[in-house]
């Protein structure tokens, strides 16, 4: 079909010129007059038809008989004809196949470009996972850490209410021996001076100092006494303050495990997240080498297409030689 608004008269119009140079106006040399518009069958058609009409003979310059010279002209009109079909068809179904590879090509671009943003998407979702992993165990160490200590020092307390137990209980000890050698002391001083007074009169004066000194010893028990009251008083209260230290410690390690528990299912949870992602990441990895295999598919046969038109092309080459060549002889 013509292009570009060639008719009859502008294919004769090229037609005369060709003459007029003194060249064959062949169905190449008008179409190339004409600037490569039109089609080769068109060209032909109109070609044959002046041929028809021109009165003029057509073979005085080639010295040939006129029944030789139509039967050359007819199997060259056939020929470029065939060749012109031949090469329209073969364009066509070019055409056809390199618009349909093309579309597959944008198909799986955009295909691909889709899964690597989603893989791209997916891996910042699993970088931030891992991070907030990572964040979480280290605050988990950190509890378990905090939570030794706790633990280590209520073994201290423990170890400390133990051992002021004990010295309240020595105290205890003290004090009871304490009053029962007092009290053995004074029923020994009683009866020493109730047999002294009986049997040495005399020796009332020298009782009497001794008596003092023991006053004085008596004395310096209750002070002692007193303060061992008074430092038995002080570590009843330490320890009252020592049990209420331990049960806050026993809140605090019984609040600090249930938030080991929570951060426990928390890591759980991130490790869960962590393998589906694992495994869309996979997947992902897959879906992209599939691709990459029918990109590269694609490609052989967008290369064989191009083999296969250069091969053409070169028949067409060929065909238009063997073309001309009957019209050049």
């Amino acid at each position: 079909m013509a292009r570009g608004g060639v008719n009859k008269v502008i294919v004769q119009k090229a037609r005369e010129a060709l003459l007029a140079r003194g060249e064959n106006p062949s169905i190449d040399a008008v179409r190339i007059e004409l600037g490569n518009t039109g089609s080769k069958t068109t060209i032909h058609r109109y070609l044959k038809e002046i041929e028809d009409s021109d009165p003029r003979p057509r073979a005085s310059r080639e010295r040939l008989s006129d029944e030789l010279t139509e039967l050359v002209a007819g199997l060259l009109a056939r020929m470029t004809e065939e060749g012109g079909e031949a090469i329209a068809h073969a364009q066509g179904v070019f055409d056809e196949q390199r618009l349909a590879l093309e579309k597959k090509y944008d198909a799986l671009d955009a295909q691909f470009t889709f899964l690597q943003r989603q893989f791209d998407s997916q891996k910042a979702v699993l970088e931030a996972q891992t991070e907030e992993l990572l964040i979480c165990q280290a605050g988990l160490q950190t509890e378990i850490t905090r939570n030794a200590r706790l633990s280590q020092n209520c073994s201290d307390l423990e170890l400390r209410v133990q051992e002021k137990d004990e010295q309240i209980h020595s105290l205890e000890e003290k004090h009871l021996h304490s009053r029962d050698a007092l009290e053995h002391y004074r029923n020994a001083v009683k009866e020493q001076r109730d047999q002294e007074q009986q049997r040495h009169e005399g020796q009332v004066q020298q009782v009497q100092v001794e008596l003092r000194q023991l006053q004085q010893t008596l004395i310096l028990k209750q002070d002692e006494l007193t303060r061992l009251n008074r430092d038995n008083e002080r570590l009843l209260s330490e320890a009252r303050q020592q049990t209420k230290a331990m049960v806050t410690q026993a809140d605090s390690m019984q609040r600090l495990t249930g938030e080991i528990a929570e951060m426990k299912t928390a890591v759980a949870k991130a490790e869960g997240a962590k393998e589906m992602l694992q495994e869309q990441f996979d997947l992902s990895r897959d879906e992209i080498k599939r691709l990459e295999e029918a990109t590269a598919q694609a490609n052989y046969q967008v290369f064989e297409t191009r083999r296969q038109l250069d091969q053409s092309s070169a028949e067409v080459t060929q065909l238009r030689l063997n073309t001309r060549q009957p019209g050049a002889s």
